[in-house]
């Protein structure tokens, strides 16, 4: 760095000579004498410089010729290379890299809009084994995917969420310090106080739960003489007897004298501690007296408040008696299927409308300062309670795989980006620097934003379940189409054999045998025909053999990239560490094509001749024209349009 080569300086001028410190002059003459001037030297490495012999070293650092690692090389590239040559070795580092940021945006399905595409979808979803799937159906299902794995349960069902054992500690410890913050505060006293007793019972509970589970295990302790588990004494509640000693050896000072503030009144009644504590003991209250808190009904309206919608209901004279009853849903005559809810289609609306509204569903909101809405809304679902870290891929994992996202995506604007909202998608694919020009107009420009309507062009009739869709693009310098794999989220071309079949394709050859003729190939052949393979056709078939795995190894210097994937190391005495660790891989490019032709088949017109979902509406009925009336005749001047309106105008 900057200090390292100031320190050598320093310390070069420290042995240079007197005239040489000044000395520029490749043509100097001066003599050489002891401690004033040494002699002029060309430089080693044949750059052309000429310098004093004690410059030597101050010359390699700026030296042209010198081979130094890559710029890149903490990013994983192990080239060394002369200085002059770095610039121009960006263009072809391997470490050169860029993460494609390009970003849509995919709704769930709106089914209270009319002209939804549900039935298409529907049906899409039945015919997709039979017909292939489309690339707009492939493409949503690979989304919805991404989508399931990073919505969790617990932001939007705390309720139905269990609580794990290490999870209550910290909240009792949160609560424990908040109290010291909010001594004074006598409502923040109380309610934290409540808290506090919700959560001690709630451990309390698990343990018990927990002794439960064991009882078919106490028989066996009991005929090995075995006493069982008392575990009245282990649980942390004001009840259970030594929790005063527990509590001393696992919670601070200021923890521990919090939580008997907080509990001294059960404490003294349970028998744990003395009303009267002397001063030799711990610092504890005997009793603690209630504050009388100051709620909001306590409050009255100013005379002054006269604020038009809500001052009806601060009137109670004027305003009209209410009754409280108790209501059920027996009357819906619904049965247990009808009771719980689809987990998916409830966890995809709660977060379109945290992010569309800007709150959750059912959230309480302060109409002013005197009263608040509260909404509450129960859910009922099968797979109910939910872990701490439950995604919806976790609990939609066995269930039948429908879609619920549309199959048009949309751009991303300035309210809906990544940072905000949940249903934007990224390609997130790295490539070579060089790649990337070629990787967004080919599969973004190209492909993904023209693929509903023009790239690939479905029915007019699809909003009412047509499924015929029509790929109208092919490469113009390939004889391949356009597919997507599902795998590895990504477009790709899938070339296209003349007279190749089908039970060729999966039987692997024409005689059905399936033997692998190209490895019977010389080793240097197999690598010539490699080179000719674009990025993404080498990563797959890297995957063949061993034999393959080694000929596309010899060209991964060359075509690959290198990447670093962080690994977390955790240790033996409980610390843990990040690092990286340079992965070479070849990206998922697949060939350029600079132009696209129009595929021969049939225009969209001609499935409709065929189309099920389209019914012609035959008129048998004579309509008369305008110009037309009962007692015209023949010889009669006919009116045109413009005068058959102006006369019923005259007439009205």
């Amino acid at each position: 760095g900057y200090k390292f080569r100031r320190h050598r300086s320093r310390a070069s001028r420290v042995r240079q000579h007197v005239h040489c410190d000044s000395c520029y002059s490749r043509r100097c003459r001066a003599r050489v004498e002891v401690s004033v001037c040494c002699a002029v030297i060309p430089c080693r490495l044949l750059c052309g410089a000429v310098f004093h012999l004690c410059k030597e070293e101050d010359h390699l650092l700026l030296c042209p010729n010198v081979r130094v690692p890559c710029l890149n090389a903490e990013f994983g590239c192990t080239v060394q290379l002369p200085r002059s040559s770095r610039a121009a070795h960006l263009q072809v580092c391997p470490a050169s890299v860029v993460s494609c940021s390009m970003e849509w945006l995919r709704w769930l399905n709106d089914d209270t809009n009319p002209h939804n595409f549900r039935a298409l979808q529907d049906n899409v979803m039945e015919e997709r084994e039979a017909q292939g799937e489309p690339l707009d159906l492939a493409m949503a299902l690979v989304d919805q995917s991404e989508l399931y794995s990073r919505l969790k349960m617990k932001p939007l069902y705390p309720e139905l969420t269990e609580a794990e054992e290490e999870e209550v500690k910290d909240e009792i410890k949160l609560f424990l310090t908040h109290t010291h913050y909010s001594f004074f505060n006598p409502p923040v006293v109380l309610q934290v106080k409540i808290d506090l007793l919700k959560l001690l019972i709630k451990e309390a509970q698990k343990q018990d739960k927990a002794c439960a589970e064991n009882k078919a295990t106490e028989g066996d302790a009991a005929t090995q003489n075995f006493p069982p588990p008392d575990t009245s004494k282990t649980g942390h509640a004001p009840w259970q007897e030594g929790v005063l000693e527990r509590l001393r050896d696992e919670l601070t000072p200021h923890e521990y004298n919090m939580y008997v503030v907080h509990h001294g009144r059960m404490l003294v009644a349970f028998g744990q501690v003395e009303a009267c504590t002397p001063r030799e003991k711990d610092f504890v209250y005997g009793s603690l007296e209630p504050i009388p808190v100051q709620t909001l009904r306590s409050f009255k309206v100013p005379v002054s408040y006269h604020y038009r919608r809500r001052v009806h209901l601060y009137d109670t004279a004027s305003r009209a008696q209410s009754e409280t009853r108790s209501v059920d849903t027996s009357d819906l005559e619904a049965n247990e299927e009808n009771v719980f809810a689809d987990e998916a289609a409830a966890t995809l609306l709660g977060y379109a409308e945290q992010e569309v509204m800007g709150h959750k569903i059912s959230e309480s909101k302060a109409a002013d300062g005197l009263y608040v809405d509260i909404g509450t809304q129960t859910h009922s679902f099968r797979s109910a309670p939910f872990k701490a870290k439950t995604t919806l891929s976790d609990v939609m994992v066995d269930r039948p795989l429908e879609l619920n996202l549309q199959l048009q995506a949309e751009s991303v604007n300035s309210r809906h980006n990544r940072a905000s909202s949940v249903f934007t998608f990224i390609c997130g694919h790295t490539f070579h620097r060089r790649e990337f020009a070629t990787h967004f107009r080919n599969v973004h420009s190209d492909i993904q934003t023209c693929l509903s309507g023009w790239f690939e062009q479905r029915c007019p009739l699809a909003y009412l379940g047509c499924t015929y869709s029509q790929r109208r693009f092919h490469p113009s310098t390939h004889k391949a189409t356009v597919t997507y794999n599902k795998q590895l989220r990504s477009f790709n071309l899938r070339p296209t054999l003349p007279g190749s079949s089908k039970a060729q394709r999966e039987t692997g050859g024409p005689a059905g045998g399936g033997e692998d003729s190209l490895s019977s190939l010389p080793y240097e052949v197999l690598c010539h025909m490699a080179s000719f393979l674009d990025s993404l056709s080498l990563s797959q078939l890297a995957l063949v053999s061993q034999l393959m795995r080694q000929v596309c190894w010899s060209l991964l210097q060359d075509r690959g990239m290198v990447t670093l994937c962080w690994e977390k190391k955790t240790y033996s005495h409980g610390g843990a560490k990040w690092r990286a660790k340079p992965v070479w891989e070849f990206s998922h490019l697949f060939s350029s094509v600079d132009s696209w032709y129009m595929a021969d088949i049939p225009p969209i017109s001609a499935h409709l001749k065929v189309c099920p979902y389209y019914e012609t509406s035959v008129q048998n009925e004579r309509v008369p024209l305008p110009s037309m009336t009962e007692n015209q005749g023949g010889s009669q001047e006919r009116s045109s349009l413009v005068q058959h309106f102006m006369e019923n105008r005259f007439k009205q």
